[in-house]
């Protein structure tokens, strides 16, 4: 029985129950503002979800409470009909997966998860209520992703087409974060201030080079109007670099420093803070190979641990580690090739493995040590750096390929389903 059903024989039990509570004083403790296929929406939900949108609007003009909350109930429909779409696929967020959302979160906003709770209370929004909705939240992003997401294809022929646009050109192009001091020189300046100008400018190249610190020089000695910020010009993508510095900045390595660039306002000196995007990038890789034992229905934790223990024994008296591997890990994939993870570049394991493996020296066999996914050893045997740049520029092409793709599906997917789903506003 669907709760349309429900609460339909539910009023009818209540007429034909009326004449017996004629006498007695009614008081509603809530009131069903829609019906959403099998789901229903309180006037409570209702409230409580405006209430936490006047918490959060931080001054900024509302519309008036009518209109308010038929928006909020729009938009608890669509969340009631993602939700019961997830239900129904068995979607679940685990307590450990909404723990490390809500960290993450609170990461976001530069605060500890104590802070995080108290900036919400002190916005009116119980931590609870939060959680809550986060795990909401979380379940239609899957749905999102399940029902939107996975229909979208984005080929390489996309890709180079992107790429080869201007505005894919403009999205991708490099970029840079500069520090810059200037060297002043009077408007009215003659041959001899220009001359001490550029002598300063270039005894501060001089002290930079050999290793003075950028930020604080630039504060001491700078007369640029980012000078109280360590000269700090933010990020800058190459075609936004001033025509001064056009020329120079592509020619710089990173964290080189310039010799001074004359202008009519005085000398320049820059440095390349930081660089991202472009074609060129050196990552930094490690070659590494592992044995990983897991429990199981045979071998419990406390063996699991035995195990990986006398393994890392034998590996220490100088046992093959390959051999071991094909024999005891547990990862099917690199276990055929000997625990030979081939290159990998940090981020691309989880945290408890990429601490391990970046602390590792060369063909040092580490403690065994736990992860999410069982006990490891591990042992380092090459480190490289190789220029990721091709690769992460056509990754960042398809994600901006994809999520403007995704931006235009979606819509069309939440009118499609609202309008298959029942729902009746009471």
């Amino acid at each position: 029985m669907t709760i349309k059903h429900v609460y339909q024989s539910l009023l009818l039990s209540l007429g034909l129950s009326a004449s017996l509570l004629s006498h007695a004083e009614l008081k509603p403790v809530d009131s069903i503002a829609a019906i959403v296929d099998d789901s229903i929406i309180l006037h409570s939900e209702i409230n409580s979800r405006v209430k936490t949108v006047k918490n959060q609007s931080r001054g900024m003009q509302l519309p008036p409470d009518s209109v308010l909350k038929t928006q909020v109930l729009d938009r608890l429909i669509t969340e009631s009909i993602q939700l019961q779409i997830a239900e129904r696929a068995g979607m679940r967020v685990s307590d450990q997966e909404l723990n490390q959302t809500i960290e993450s979160i609170a990461r976001q906003n530069k605060m500890s998860l104590p802070q995080f709770k108290k900036a919400l209370e002190k916005d009116g929004i119980p931590f609870l209520d939060a959680r809550e909705q986060i795990r909401r939240e979380r379940l239609i992003t899957e749905v999102q992703r399940y029902r939107v997401g996975n229909t979208i294809q984005i080929s390489e022929q996309d890709v180079d087409a992107f790429l080869n646009s201007i505005r894919g050109k403009a999205a991708t192009a490099e970029e840079y974060r500069l520090l810059h001091i200037l060297v002043q020189v009077p408007g009215q300046a003659s041959s001899a201030d220009v001359k001490k100008a550029k002598a300063k400018a270039q005894s501060i190249v001089k002290e930079l080079r050999a290793g003075a610190d950028f930020r604080q020089t630039a504060v001491a000695k700078s007369d640029g109007r980012n000078a109280l910020k360590g000269g700090d010009l933010g990020w800058r993508k190459e075609g936004e670099l001033p025509t001064l510095f056009a020329e120079v900045v592509p020619t710089l390595p990173l964290g080189g420093i310039s010799s001074p660039i004359k202008s009519a306002s005085g000398f320049h000196i820059i440095k390349i803070d930081e660089k991202r995007g472009g074609t060129t990038k050196l990552v930094k890789q490690t070659r590494v190979r592992h044995i990983l034992l897991q429990a199981n229905e045979i071998r419990d934790e406390i063996a699991t641990q035995k195990l990986i223990n006398e393994l890392y024994q034998r590996l220490k008296k100088g046992e093959d580690f390959a051999k071991l591997a094909k024999e005891f890990s547990d990862d099917p994939g690199s276990k055929v090739a000997g625990g030979d993870l081939n290159w990998v570049s940090q981020g691309d394991m989880v945290p408890a493995f990429d601490e391990v493996m970046l602390a590792s020296k060369k063909d040092v066999i580490s403690k065994p040590f736990k992860s999410r996914f069982g006990w490891h050893v591990l042992q380092v045997t090459g480190h490289r750096e190789k220029d990721m740049g091709n690769e992460i520029q056509r990754s960042q092409a398809r994600q901006l390929l994809y999520s403007r793709r995704f931006e235009e599906e979606l819509p069309i997917w939440l009118r499609q389903v609202r309008a298959e789903a029942y729902v009746e506003i009471k």
